[in-house]
């Protein structure tokens, strides 16, 4: 340590041993230190909207950042698999103060080729959990296809929003029925998840792209809602006792309470005297009628049956 200190060097010399960690503590407290980031700005981070942009690969994620932020900010190539890390960038625009995330696409677990691809689709779905909504992007010459299925699986089951982008619009010859067609293909194959916002946009002249991250943010807003619990009983409650469940073996379900659980996203409990002989049809049911009274538009909700 004496000859690195006779150079003379402004710096700070620490001794430390990768082998066994000799000092390898004292060097993340100086790295944190002069982080200077306090726990008001981490706090601050946090409450930012992170808009993750997901889907198949050269499906149009990167063009779109670059066009939301106004510049060329990410590679864009037509071989596909160009984006192979998460850029993370904050876009502050039109009153909106959000993050934007372009992430590399997401293909079959069999047809990934090589490392680099595999650990970018691992860093993909971590950013889908970490997101508060998706844009998942479709290629509206190909339509909805079984990839695009599996990641939307991926963003229902980390229980975060979504926005559908039919993307390359501007390539698909069209009549006047065609947005109502692609529509309503989207929704069977989405079925019984099919409260998704959907938005026809095109990069390259710019359709709908900016109403499409608009509504992104109103889902993210969306999903932070509460609801008072006498509003979820006045509302709800009088429509059980007119569909009421079905019985099971002879024996009565009678659902008597009804609250919001305090979870990130919307999670409702029914409590009730038999919870384990409520059926799947009967749920769908109770979570069509809590969509048709509350804004859920992009939202999985879950529901929960509990002993009253």
């Amino acid at each position: 340590m004496s000859e690195f200190f006779a150079l003379g060097l402004n710096a700070d010399f620490m001794p430390i041993s990768a082998s066994n960690g000799y000092g390898s503590g004292d060097v993340m407290d100086k790295i944190v230190k002069m982080l200077e980031l306090t726990p008001e700005e981490e706090a601050n981070d946090d409450e930012i909207t992170r808009i993750a942009i997901v889907g198949k690969p050269n499906v149009g994620k990167s063009s779109l950042l670059n066009v939301l932020l106004g510049e060329e900010r990410a590679i864009v190539s037509e071989v596909s698999g160009t984006t192979r890390d998460v850029v993370d960038t904050e876009y502050k625009n039109f009153g909106m103060n959000i993050r934007l995330i372009d992430t590399a696409g997401l293909r079959r677990r069999k047809q990934i080729v090589d490392d680099i691809e595999y650990y970018s689709s691992i860093r993909t779905i971590k950013a889908i959990r970490n997101a508060d909504v998706c844009m998942l992007l479709i290629d509206a010459v190909e339509n909805i296809t079984q990839q695009d299925m599996s990641i939307f699986k991926e963003i229902a089951d980390a229980n975060r929003g979504v926005v559908i982008l039919v993307n390359k619009w501007d390539m698909v010859e069209k009549d006047h029925k065609s947005t109502n067609e692609y529509t309503n293909i989207i929704k069977e194959k989405l079925a019984p998840y099919s409260d998704v916002p959907i938005f026809f946009t095109s990069n390259v002249t710019k359709q709908r792209v900016l109403k499409a991250l608009e509504t992104a943010v109103k889902v993210a807003e969306n999903r932070k809602t509460k609801i008072p619990t006498h509003k979820l009983n006045d509302i709800m409650l009088p429509i059980i006792e007119n569909n009421p469940p079905p019985t099971y073996k002879s024996k009565d379900i009678k659902i008597k309470f009804i609250t919001q659980l305090p979870t990130k996203s919307p999670a409702i409990a029914f409590f009730c005297n038999l919870p384990q002989y409520v059926k799947q049809p009967y749920e769908r049911f109770l979570e069509n009628k809590l969509r048709e009274h509350f804004d859920f538009s992009g939202i999985p909700v879950r529901l929960y049956f509990r002993k009253k």
